[in-house]
């Protein structure tokens, strides 16, 4: 298991690619996954009224979440490429410029890779 973690404006968004052999959550609405490497991640965006209150970049907004929606990949370099670039796109929804979102990637233990 890897955690893709997303940093932009002191705050951050984690997903999860389960790899090989590991079992991905299910859950009510989860697509059936058979793939190698499964992709698990909220995706959120800037909302006028509801929503949930969070400071980006010094900046107050209204953030609305959507279900995770698991992502299959036949191979581990094309799941950690669309896990950073869907990290990059929830912020850029939020108004964070695209090279002003930090990337890491851990392992299951939360150790660099």
């Amino acid at each position: 298991m890897l955690l893709v973690r997303g940093w932009a404006g002191d705050s951050a968004l984690t997903g999860t690619i389960f790899e090989e052999g590991e079992s991905a959550p299910e859950y009510s609405g989860s697509p059936d996954t058979d793939a190698p490497y499964v992709w698990i991640c909220d995706e959120f965006y800037e909302v006028e009224s509801g929503g949930s209150t969070q400071t980006i970049d010094g900046r107050e907004l209204q953030v609305a979440f959507e279900s995770p929606m698991p992502r299959g990949f036949e191979d581990r370099e094309e799941a950690l490429s669309a896990a950073k670039e869907h990290l990059r796109t929830q912020f850029v929804r939020l108004g964070v410029d695209r090279e002003d979102v930090e990337i890491e990637v851990l392992d299951e233990d939360e150790n660099p890779i």
